[in-house]
């Protein structure tokens, strides 16, 4: 990729969404495993319970705050580095974050309060709804932003407008029902409930294998292990409806990802590894499973999917209708308000306007999409084909750390039930070492996500090289080290209250009653044996850090 303005751009958003998104996804999580501690506790009166609740909220809290302080940038970023595309879609994708911001953030924001400082000021249920707010408050949140998000992917309920140059809202209740809307929000949430479910998991598994909070870790691993394996579950149904819906609505984006180059006889078999190579247009070495991709696709075992070029044919076509719109709207603008416009020119824009976004695409090569020669047509049809090795293997990443997640939180979901969550150290040891893994596909999901809709910023709409601000190379090269500086320090101060408070561990406001079956059961490895819990091997810098510190806190 040249590091031209439009690169930049994307680089630099790039670089503060995967920033972000290294925050949302535990508060997320963390929110509903928080409302869910306490809820028991306000059932059975037992104070540990309380006790986890309020220790896991400390991270929560943490994590929140650097959160709010990552994604507040992004929205400037709009305006500041995506102007055109804030002028053409803004009475669109503005209005779900402002509902976001006015309906979501601040009921999340001032509940966090309540949460915080209301402990000794609130009756238990006038807390627990406090704490259930803070949770319904973040998904929310979730919820409004990926409408937004959703629509880009599936511009659905709304038309353009040839006077205003301007996408306007025809059908706000469609904006909000896009299935391919609802299918990111509960696929992305349900990411973000394994993310805080493997990282309680964790954390407590190391508190275990030295020894400390033993009451508070079993529990905390319990919860973790149901709530994760749900969760975990519920991702894997809800990625196979993502997966069918892009076979509905973006055939490019799964194309790509299969690098799937011809069309297959149905059903399409899935690439199980490979070697795709973009010049020759071919997957080398390539594994298949017969008939699985066109399940997924499709759902159906005689629906083809089509390949890549096929689908670049198709675009070529939409290009060549797409420029008799283009060709339309130049004469409805020269015409203004005169009325002059005849009905044929009016009924070459209603017929070829929705193809009027692949004739913009043109603008890459030419200033005029209708001087365009038939050989940067074809170019402009081929730029419709993502980077498909990227696409291909963050895919299989994202699946397979998918996999091997249902794999851990079942395991632990079984000992939890079988009382045996002290039993074998190793799995212990591989619960913490687990820690990054989620954050590893999500971070690959939404990857898989955005970088598969190029060259669209809105799909089959506004194409990412016209919907740039018109700034300076070096602007964006100063602001893009300016970015990843500050929000380096951001993470790294993250990670240093992070470990501190569970160095710290909980803070426990009650004594062991004989209620308690876990309060008299003996330090798992306690001594010598649990210095060396979590230190040895650690193949992560999370792990690393809690194993080092472990001794002597």
């Amino acid at each position: 990729m040249d590091l031209d303005i439009v690169a930049l751009s994307r680089l630099q958003f790039a670089v503060t969404a995967l920033y972000h998104f290294l925050f949302v996804p535990l508060t997320l999580g963390l929110s509903i495993i928080l409302a869910i501690m306490e809820t028991v506790y306000v059932m059975t009166g037992r104070v540990i319970w309380r006790d986890m609740t309020k220790f896991w909220g400390v991270l929560f809290g943490i994590n929140f705050a650097m959160g709010v302080a990552t994604g507040i940038v992004m929205e400037f970023q709009f305006g500041m580095n995506w102007s055109y595309y804030s002028h053409y879609v803004g009475d669109i994708f503005g209005a779900p974050l402002a509902i976001e911001g006015l309906m979501a953030f601040f009921m999340e924001a001032t509940f966090v309060g309540l949460f915080f400082f209301g402990w000794d000021k609130l009756s238990k249920v006038g807390h627990l709804t406090a704490t259930w707010a803070v949770a319904i408050g973040s998904n929310f949140s979730a919820l409004w932003i990926l409408i937004a998000n959703g629509w880009m992917q599936n511009p659905v309920g709304a038309a353009f407008n040839p006077q205003t140059m301007r996408m306007e809202v025809t059908d706000f209740f469609a904006v909000l029902t896009n299935p391919v809307a609802q299918a990111k929000f509960v696929h992305t949430v349900s990411a973000g409930y394994v993310c805080a479910a493997v990282f309680v998991l964790g954390v407590s598994a190391w508190y275990v294998l030295k020894g400390r909070h033993l009451e508070l870790a079993k529990r905390s691993m319990t919860v973790a292990a149901s709530f994760g394996l749900a969760a975990a579950l519920s991702v894997a149904v809800l990625g196979d409806e993502s997966g069918y819906l892009s076979g509905e609505h973006q055939k490019m984006k799964l194309a790509a990802i299969e690098a799937m180059w011809e069309t297959q006889p149905a059903p399409a078999a899935f690439t199980v590894i490979g070697f795709p190579d973009q010049e020759a247009r071919e997957t080398h070495y390539a594994i298949h499973i017969p008939g699985v991709m066109g399940l997924i696709g499709t759902r159906s075992l005689d629906t083809v999917m089509p390949g890549i070029d096929e689908l670049v044919k198709r675009a070529e076509a939409r290009i060549r209708e797409g420029l008799k719109a283009y060709d339309a709207l130049q004469k409805i603008r020269e015409a203004g308000g005169t009325g002059k416009v005849t009905q044929g020119v009016r009924g070459d824009f209603e017929d070829n306007g929705i193809n009027m976004g692949y004739a913009l695409l043109l603008k890459r090569y030419v200033d005029d999409p209708r001087t365009a020669t038939d050989e940067q047509i074809t170019k402009a049809a081929w730029d419709t084909v993502p980077q498909v090795a990227p696409l291909f293997w963050l895919f299989r990443v994202m699946v397979g750390i998918g996999m091997l997640l249902i794999l851990l939180t079942g395991t632990f979901f079984v000992l939890s039930a079988r009382r045996k969550l002290d039993s074998y150290r190793w799995l212990l040891k591989l619960a913490v070492f687990a820690i990054p893994l989620p954050w590893i596909a999500i971070e690959s999901g939404w990857l898989v996500a955005e970088f598969g809709r190029q060259p669209w910023v809105i799909e089959g709409v506004l194409p990412t090289a016209v919907a740039v601000s018109n700034l300076g190379v070096k602007t964006l090269l100063l602001t893009l080290a300016g970015f990843i500086a500050i929000y380096t320090v951001l993470l790294v101060i993250e990670m240093k209250l992070m470990l501190k408070a569970i160095r710290k561990g909980p803070q426990a406001e009650h004594s062991p009653d004989e209620g308690d079956t876990l309060s008299h059961v003996p330090p798992a490895h306690a001594g010598t044996g649990a210095g060396t819990g979590a230190g040895t091997g650690a193949s992560t810098a999370s792990a690393a850090a809690l194993s080092s510190t472990g001794s002597a806190a």
